[in-house]
């Protein structure tokens, strides 16, 4: 499997992280959904723009997309943090067990990519709760992505 496609099936992890991540959080949350909560497409374009640029200044993981459509990817991207939560987006990719099947990916790369999304949502000020939905879901998505 190329570099291109480790990088954004990579990347696809984090946002399937934030569907299945949406439990609980207090009422008033409950009544919005995280896409609202997250202030809409807009603003997941911005996290995008600003992951994607951590992750090509990031030398630990920025091989892995040696190549890649940029442009598609922030666009397949977006899609999928829009559907992931609860906008108005399609994501049509494959599951994350069969998306990483072969790819060996490393813990290291794994969690270099969530500190680089971590980066952009404190950049942009994303609020602890809406980040802790997008983040909570990532150790159980792990094993279905590192080592496969």
């Amino acid at each position: 499997m190329n570099h291109l496609r480790m990088g954004y099936v990579l990347v696809v992890a984090l946002v399937f992280a934030a569907c299945s991540s949406m439990q609980g959080g207090q009422m008033a949350m409950e009544k919005k959904s995280l896409y609202d909560r997250l202030g809409g497409k807009p603003a997941i374009t911005a996290v995008v723009d600003d992951f994607i640029g951590n992750v090509a200044a990031d030398a630990r993981i920025n091989q892995r997309f040696a190549g890649a459509n940029i442009p598609r990817l922030k666009t397949m991207l977006v899609d999928q943090i829009c559907q992931a939560s609860g906008g108005p987006c399609t994501y049509t990719g494959k599951s994350m067990l069969d998306a990483h099947r072969g790819m060996n990916v490393q813990d290291a790369e794994f969690n270099a990519l969530v500190e680089d999304l971590v980066k952009s949502l404190d950049t942009l000020k994303v609020p602890a709760q809406e980040k802790s939905d997008l983040l909570g879901a990532l150790g159980p998505l792990k094993p279905q992505i590192v080592g496969k």
